[in-house]
């Protein structure tokens, strides 16, 4: 499944099941447009390090960019020594419920800890709606969707995921419409983890652009004010102009040196 070196159903099924929007595409590029079962996609580094990281694409709870946002990304983490983990998780609609994504992603962390794959520390790398579930890691879980395990990560690297903004009542953009399905909206309503931050969260990297037309910088400044508030380190970074999903290939502007500062920060917080 899309290269990857090991495929981890979850949640006890046999085996993941996924549908791409392109069969053709490289697994670079791959877009997931459906998911029956949820799969872990391990990608190995050629010199381990010790660590792993959980990488979560985007694509707005209804797709996901599997490929930009997921085997690029692990791809760039292979090479600076981490076992990499590309999560094709459930989307909220009325056969799965809201809470499939975060139940999705809580399960893979339970499962990589278990690995032995991360015994010097497990961290998380987030981008746009991969962001704002990277961040519901660290928040508490909603109490009316029973109880979990926490499953804190060590380290956070969050991308321009929209943390709170489409929540209703917290909407940057006036009279914003609810967000279909109606379970995807429940999810953001039921996650907004600027307001449900636990104390004492990990050392968190924040990137995102400051014209984004699609997630407003609203939300970072959110973020990194909660991470604060909450006794936690946040290294906030926005760039003037970029795109939204700029991923790791937006090239000849600035935002394209954000993988060598995070990865400066990285080294400084003694996870590299």
């Amino acid at each position: 499944m899309l290269a990857a070196d090991l495929v981890w159903p979850l949640h006890g099924a046999a085996s993941g099941a996924f549908t791409l929007e392109d069969d053709a595409a490289t697994p670079e590029a791959a877009v997931v447009s459906a998911v029956e079962r949820p799969v872990l996609l391990g990608y190995a580094p050629d010199h381990p390090n010790g660590r792993a990281m959980l990488v979560l694409g985007g694509g707005g709870y209804t797709a996901l960019m599997a490929g930009r946002e997921g085997v690029q990304v692990a791809r760039w983490l292979n090479g600076l020594g981490y076992h990499a983990f590309v999560l094709i998780h459930r989307f909220p609609h009325a056969g799965t419920g809201p809470a499939a994504p975060l139940d999705d992603a809580m399960a893979a962390m339970a499962l990589i800890r278990r690995s032995g794959l991360a015994d010097r520390g497990l961290g998380v790398v987030g981008l746009s709606s991969g962001g704002h579930l990277a961040a519901c890691l660290a928040a508490t879980y909603p109490a009316g969707w029973g109880t979990a395990e926490p499953q804190r990560p060590d380290i956070m690297v969050i991308g321009y995921a929209p943390i709170s903004t489409n929540a209703s009542g917290r909407t940057i953009i006036a009279d914003k419409p609810p967000l279909p399905p109606a379970e995807k909206q429940a999810l953001y309503d039921a996650l907004q983890p600027d307001a449900q931050l636990r104390p004492g969260p990990p050392p968190a990297f924040i990137v995102y652009a400051g014209n984004d037309r699609v997630v407003p910088v609203d939300n970072a400044h959110r973020l990194a004010e909660a991470w604060r508030d909450a006794g936690g380190s946040a290294e906030l970074h926005v760039f003037a102009d970029a795109p939204h999903g700029f991923a790791l290939d937006t090239q000849d502007l600035p935002v394209s040196l954000w993988p060598r500062l995070c990865e400066a920060w990285l080294r400084q917080q003694g996870f590299l």
